[in-house]
């Protein structure tokens, strides 16, 4: 037994001591069997190891502006040697004999896969990015030049091209959503320019979140991945495809046992895009949405914090047409949990354009079924505005949660430059030690429904918020939009 599985069972021999003395009985036969790692992936690694490729680009970057010769007194002795010096440091010199700037040309090395025996190669949208030049490297000392078909950034995926004399061994795509974490997976990749090299761990947790993108939802293993292994193929012990390796935790450059991979439940789709169109054709419902805290669970009433909490609802959009309203909560979509926030936009994303889908909300307390068609993502979407505060004008005030509120005049629209479709009860300060202010509001903002009722003046507000403190609520949820008219919300406690 190798001596980190004899360290690891040492270390168990309590545990099982402790179970059977509490009537757990645990056969050891079965316990030592669920330790235990493959005894080879030899034979998986040869079918699969010639699929494997490397990835060599090159990109021509212009040479910095030379320095400029020191201005020297006429007949300087030193005027001959200057001259030579700069010449020969700024690069060639034209016709003229002044020096002209060179490029040079940048390398750089990375891993693919071969998915379609034809010659359509998988890897990462970053191995490749700029390049001028592509060329794969076969595990048989073959090398040919790629053209690139198309590539998501938002995914860091792309799909390249070769023109092989005979068909490629290629890999196959698995499922990566049945994948659990424990289960072996083998990584094979060009790390440091070495060639094909394999190595061997397991799904060290599923659906991670590293902020590279607005779609994570990576593949942890602790099998070596290093600098060379991006755009590499993690395998299951099938020799199928489960993720591709894109991303590593390491304060020094190399493996510390925490690497990332693209699940082949994201990958394969696109993919398949972008071999049919170029480019990824994602789907769009038209809604903003933000998380659900515990605060706004308790004031909607459900139960434990989960969904995605519908700030805002695009004019003429899908969701629009479909009936959901801001304060809606998906909790399901096209027969899918929604469990958190950053669930919805990976699942509308991935739905084909023009499939109807059933969507479950939450409004009000209760579920209702709701169906939509899916449209195409518009290609931008602009950043949201924020005003300055004004001085506050001469206006019925109410000071409530820690917020200075006036209603919603012409003078003030045009201070924080506030849409015409914004209705509501403008804010003029914010204590920055109220609770309030923890929530991230601003002044120039409008607040729009207190408590899931529209507010026109800041004695709607008032009249509502007493309303709620004898209903012993804790929390009151704000609909509050900015002067662009995006909404968001906000549970600020009562008390």
């Amino acid at each position: 037994m190798p001596t980190a599985f004899r360290a690891f069972s040492a270390l168990l021999a309590p545990a099982l001591v402790l179970g059977l003395l509490a009537g757990a009985a645990v056969p050891h036969r079965a316990l030592a069997a669920s330790t235990k790692g493959p005894d080879t992936v030899a034979d998986t690694a040869e079918r699969v190891m010639d699929a494997v490729v490397n990835i060599s680009t090159s990109q021509n970057v212009a040479a910095s502006r030379s320095v400029p010769t020191p201005q020297l007194p006429p007949g300087s002795p030193l005027e001959d040697l200057f001259d030579e010096f700069f010449k020969r440091r700024g690069g060639q010199e034209d016709g003229d004999g002044a020096p002209q700037n060179r490029s040079r040309k940048v390398s750089s090395l990375g891993s693919g896969f071969v998915i379609d025996p034809a010659g359509l190669i998988a890897t990462n949208n970053h191995v490749i990015a700029d390049a001028d030049e592509i060329y794969v490297n076969f595990n048989d000392g073959t090398k040919l030049k790629a053209e690139l078909v198309g590539r998501d950034p938002k995914t860091d995926l792309a799909l390249l091209r070769v023109k092989p004399e005979k068909p490629l061994t290629s890999v196959k795509f698995g499922d990566s959503d049945k994948m659990r974490v424990g289960d072996w997976v083998m990584a094979i990749g060009n790390p440091f320019g070495l060639g094909g090299t394999l190595t061997v761990g397991v799904v060290s947790a599923r659906n991670r979140n590293i902020n590279s993108g607005p779609y994570d939802n990576f593949l942890q293993t602790d099998a070596a991945i290093n600098r060379g292994n991006s755009g590499g193929p993690l395998f299951n012990m099938d020799g199928e495809v489960v993720g591709v390796n894109t991303a590593i935790i390491s304060p020094s450059g190399g493996s510390i046992g925490i690497g990332f991979s693209v699940p082949s439940s994201t990958a394969a789709p696109v993919l398949a895009q972008l071999e049919q169109f170029k480019e990824v054709r994602r789907g769009w419902i038209g809604v903003r949405i933000q998380a659900v805290t515990d605060e706004i669970a308790e004031t909607l009433g459900l139960g434990k914090a989960r969904g995605a909490l519908v700030g805002g609802v695009s004019d003429d959009g899908p969701a629009a047409k479909g009936g959901i309203k801001a304060g809606d909560v998906v909790i399901r979509f096209d027969g899918k949990d929604v469990k958190e926030m950053r669930d919805l936009p990976r699942l509308v994303a991935d739905t084909p354009v023009g499939k109807q889908v059933d969507v479950v909300v939450v409004r009000k307390g209760k579920e209702e079924t709701l169906k939509l068609t899916i449209a195409r993502m518009p290609e931008d979407e602009k950043p949201a505005a924020e005003g300055k505060a004004p001085d506050a004008p001469k206006a019925d005030l109410k000071r409530v949660l820690g917020m200075e509120l006036s209603p919603l005049t012409d003078e003030l629209r045009k201070r924080f430059k506030i849409k015409d479709s914004v209705k509501g009860v403008v804010i003029l300060n914010v204590d920055r030690t109220s609770a309030a202010a923890e929530k991230g509001l601003k002044p120039g903002q409008v607040l729009v429904e207190v408590g899931q009722e529209t507010v026109a003046n800041p004695e709607d507000v008032a009249k509502r918020l007493d309303g709620l403190r004898k209903g012993d609520k804790k929390s009151v949820l704000l609909l509050v939009a900015n002067p662009d008219g995006q909404m968001q919300f906000a549970a600020v406690p009562l008390n």
